[in-house]
């Protein structure tokens, strides 16, 4: 494992680097000695979701390198704009699986909280794009309708927090969600999706910590990371803290065109990833979101590359490559099959 130094107490570090965050692509390709129109920068696709993206993940970019991975997950392009036929607003289903003011329950025993819609990071590809945040995130209404759905299904033992990013809010609001979970006696575990740690690692400071170490249950961080080069000493750090503080550490990651699409580029993640203590949980393809046909691999590729891996990787280093189907009950593994809506699910 890689060695991280004790997490600074800067409890302000954070909110500041959020402020601080590149909003315009202009500027974001300037700071990469980038020209704009070499890359089909679309001034449509930034109004309509526009650019976030933290200096700091910018530093991991390759300086003029146009095809840099990092940057790909981040620039909006014409191609955004494009319609594809098959590429719509709700990719998962979100909608039909609505079980209160922010509430997806999609899968038995597992509730999903949309905690929020701010994300530190906007990536190109993101299912939710579209989502409709201001009407539907558990977080309002002190998170009132979003218990009450809870506390009503006793099959719900794992509260998953998303969003957006729920490590978007700050800790005393987590934590006035998890004190009201505490009371309900179904609850076993908990589950935090998250992109922050990889791109705004200065989020996991003490007082986050300080959160996690006091919660009940087990509790289980994913991350997500698509790209070795996403990881740097920062990363390490945040990665430590977060396993000291008592949970573990998963990576889900989304195959896409262009930034991930090589067995080198999967197995480097892996084995990066577990560098600085995660574990490689899922391997996605891509949510038909639209804006992000231009991503997408298709499933022979997708099926070569994942053998490869196999062939490759120690077991615990694969993660597993799946699809998620809207009305399923869980995600789908991906087998050899044409048109991926008759394979078997996974847990």
């Amino acid at each position: 494992m890689i060695p991280a130094a004790p997490l600074p107490m800067q409890p302000r570090r954070w909110q500041q680097a959020w402020r601080e965050a590149v909003r315009d692509p202009r500027e974001l390709l300037a700071l990469l000695g980038l020209r704009e129109a070499a890359l089909g920068v679309s001034e449509a696709a930034a109004a309509q979701f526009p650019l976030r993206v933290p200096r700091g993940f910018v530093a991991r970019m390759r300086h003029g390198d146009p095809h840099d991975p990092l940057l790909r997950q981040v620039l909006p392009l014409d191609d955004e704009m494009r319609p594809v036929p098959g590429f719509g607003v709700d990719a998962v289903g979100d909608g039909a699986a609505k079980a209160g003011q922010g509430v997806i329950h999609k899968y038995e025993g597992r509730a999903l909280l949309v905690a929020t819609g701010s994300c530190a990071v906007h990536c190109r590809y993101c299912f939710r794009r579209h989502f409709p945040y201001a009407d539907e995130t558990a977080a309002a209404g002190g998170w009132a309708s979003a218990l009450d759905a809870i506390r009503a299904d006793a099959s719900i033992e794992e509260v998953l927090l998303s969003g957006g990013d729920p490590l978007s809010l700050a800790t005393s609001k987590l934590a006035e969600l998890t004190d009201a979970l505490r009371a309900i006696p179904h609850v076993r575990r908990l589950r935090i999706h998250t992109r922050l740690p990889i791109v705004l690692p200065e989020r996991v400071d003490t007082e986050l910590c300080q959160w996690l170490q006091a919660l009940p249950w087990p509790v289980v961080v994913v991350v997500h990371a698509n790209h070795a080069n996403e990881f740097d000493a920062s990363v390490d750090t945040a990665m430590h803290a977060l396993r000291d503080a008592g949970a573990l550490l998963l990576n889900q990651a989304v195959l896409l065109k262009g930034v991930n699409d090589s067995v080198d580029a999967l197995a480097a993640l892996s084995e990066r990833g577990l560098a600085a203590g995660v574990l490689p949980y899922y391997l996605h393809q891509l949510d038909r979101v639209a804006g992000a046909a231009h991503f997408e691999i298709d499933d022979a590729t997708a099926l070569a590359l994942h053998a490869a891996l196999v062939a490759r990787q120690s077991g615990y280093l694969v993660p597993r490559l799946v699809r998620e189907v809207a009305g399923d009950a869980s995600k789908r593994a991906l087998h050899d099959d044409s048109d991926g809506r008759n394979r078997p699910p996974v847990a």
